[in-house]
């Protein structure tokens, strides 16, 4: 039985090996050499210390920044709980969350009588969106004008400066990443704010 059963045992270590060991090393390392930045984690630094990552969200309640959508896990923006809400359109948890989620953007900009875009107030389905759309952007930029002493246009050249197109031109929304969009805001009207 053991004579039979080695061929078996070699050609399990062998493909273990193979599939388990040198194909996943071989393919970090490609990507390591082939895209260094994306398979780091296409990490933002500045001034030496990352500050986030192109892809992941960050939630930013000073009122003098861009926020971003809503994040539907637990611990907002944490990447090892990324999901969705899983509310359905009709529940009323749902509802609730966006009435206050509403309620807060109306609060931070009391003049601003605008409709509320709808990526402001519901969550992606990752939770970890960080990106949100040119019109959520525009709608906090007279908040932002008036919290940082900027003019309005200034404001509105920034989020177009920042603005990103569809991937490979057809797939996907126009966008803007909060992130980025912040950063530059921060070099236009520095301020000691807090993320």
């Amino acid at each position: 039985m053991l004579r039979e059963l080695r061929p078996s045992l070699r050609m399990l270590a062998v493909l273990t090996l193979l599939t388990g060991i040198v194909y996943p090393s071989f393919v970090a390392l490609v990507a390591r050499v082939a895209f260094a930045h994306a398979a780091g984690g296409s990490l933002i630094v500045d001034g030496g210390r990352v500050v986030g990552s192109e892809h992941l969200g960050q939630a930013f309640a000073d009122s003098g920044r861009f926020w971003s959508r809503p994040s539907a896990t637990g611990v907002p923006y944490d990447a090892s709980a990324s999901t969705g809400s899983n509310l359905g359109p009709l529940n009323a948890d749902l509802f609730a969350a966006i009435r206050a989620r509403v309620a807060a953007l109306r609060a931070a900009d009391p003049g601003n009588a605008a409709p509320v875009p709808a990526d402001l107030v519901t969550a992606s389905a990752s939770g970890l969106d960080p990106d949100i759309s040119p019109a959520a952007a525009r709608y906090q930029a007279a908040r932002i004008a008036r919290v940082r002493g900027l003019s309005p246009a200034r404001v509105h050249t920034l989020i177009a400066a920042h603005l990103e197109g569809r991937t490979f031109g057809v797939l996907g929304e126009e966008r803007v990443n909060v992130l980025e969009l912040n950063r530059a805001l921060d070099q236009a009207a520095p301020r000691g704010a807090s993320r």
